[in-house]
């Protein structure tokens, strides 16, 4: 029965067990924190985690969402009443007390952007500005990037003593740092469209008046296989040349591959021979722009055109767990490995400039364990392997 002896007795051990649970819960977390050390640890740990959460939000430059995110976590680190970030122009964003006061910040900020130099405004009423029933002190620290001032932070208290002077300009600094980073970024970003272009250079004088020589070659004696290699010259250059997104797909560039070997067989004839192996689920994996066409050109005109009789190129891609592996490989002339390394490292002007560039880029998006790895020898043909992840997240086709 319900109300018996047994029944009340089971139910209290049900809520103390839950007891128990609850405490022992609290005890490890507690026993986590402490875990951080003194006091000092939990409040270097403090520091380090609310600057690289603002350092999160400042990465695309100074602008006002990311200041507006950033602010909020340098007032802690400051423990300033307010805090404020500035370009040379306007105040980006303010956290904390105070906000009618921001009108009139960039008066106070003026000689900080034009001399570089912190000021201090020991009273807020002496600089003509007035918040009802409370005096301030303003620290206004410059931004710099290099020799010019981009902007300021300004932390607002009661009193600004040395401690908060010296805490703010040191901010300000890591801002600057911050910023540096996104700017380095943002070059790394302009290299790897400069990249690009330099490979789109290097198809357009070989391959382009190539392929129009095959085509003009068949315009009396077969006119539909000229009207067809137009059509696959005309999509394979609409690809090559486009101008939106720094990646595509493994199927997207397969499709680039298929017309770049159509055009190069109709020069070459039975010479090129081709096979592909290629798993269905690696199709959608998003990979660099332009990043199998021209290793799949560097078999043939550097493995193939100088090799007596036919030549094979075997086109693979694999799962691999977590990541898609691509292989291109050719029986041709080879190369000697040192001259290769001497490829790589940008060491020889002109010569396999595709191949190096891949791997830089390879290099700079995933990192330097994800360049191309190339077995070759003298007369012993070249295998080249590239790994990519299958999950890239920010990395759009």
């Amino acid at each position: 029965m319900p109300d018996s002896p047994l029944f009340s007795l089971a139910a209290i051990a049900v809520i103390v067990l839950a007891v128990a649970v609850v405490v022992g819960v609290g005890l490890k977390v507690i026993r986590s924190f402490r875990d951080l050390g003194t006091d000092a640890e939990r409040a270097t740990y403090n520091t380090l985690h609310a600057a690289s959460r603002a350092g999160q939000h400042l990465r695309g430059g100074l602008q006002p969402a990311g200041a507006a995110k950033a602010s909020k976590q340098l007032r802690v680190l400051l423990g300033c009443d307010a805090l404020a970030i500035t370009d040379t122009d306007a105040v980006l964003a303010w956290d904390g007390a105070g906000e009618e006061l921001r009108p009139s910040l960039m008066r106070l900020a003026a000689d900080v952007l034009s001399t570089g130099r912190t000021v201090v405004v020991p009273h807020a009423r002496d600089a003509g500005i007035e918040k009802p029933g409370q005096d301030f002190s303003a620290v206004i620290a410059p931004i710099r990037a290099g020799s010019r001032v981009v902007g300021a932070v300004a932390a607002l208290a009661p009193a600004a003593g040395a401690g908060l002077v010296r805490a703010t300009s040191e901010v300000a600094d890591w801002i600057a740092a911050q910023l540096e980073l996104a700017e380095l970024e943002a070059s790394r970003t302009l290299l790897m469209e400069a990249e690009v272009r330099a490979l789109r250079a290097q198809i357009s004088p070989h391959f382009i008046y190539n392929s129009l020589n095959a085509i003009a070659s068949f315009i009396n004696t077969d006119p539909a296989r000229a009207r067809e290699l137009v059509v696959e010259f005309a999509d394979f250059t609409r690809y090559s040349f486009r101008r939106h997104g720094d990646f595509t797909t493994v199927a997207e560039e397969l499709r680039c591959i298929d017309r770049y070997l159509l055009l190069e067989r109709a020069r070459f004839g039975e010479r090129v021979q081709v096979s592909l192996r290629i798993a269905p689920e690696v199709l959608s994996t998003v990979i660099p722009f332009l990043s199998l066409q021209p290793l799949v050109e560097n078999a043939v005109r550097h493995g193939l055109e100088a090799k007596e009789g036919p030549g094979h190129i075997t086109i693979c891609a694999n799962d691999s767990g977590a990541f898609a592996e691509v292989t291109i490989e050719d029986d041709g002339v080879g190369m000697d490995p040192e001259h290769l390394r001497s490829v790589l490292a940008g060491h020889t002007d002109g010569d396999h400039v595709g191949l190096r560039n891949v791997d830089a880029r390879l290099r700079q998006v995933y990192g330097d364990e994800h360049g191309l790895v190339i077995e070759t020898a003298p007369g012993e043909g070249t295998l080249i392997t590239l790994r990519v992840p299958k999950s890239q997240p920010g990395h759009d086709a």
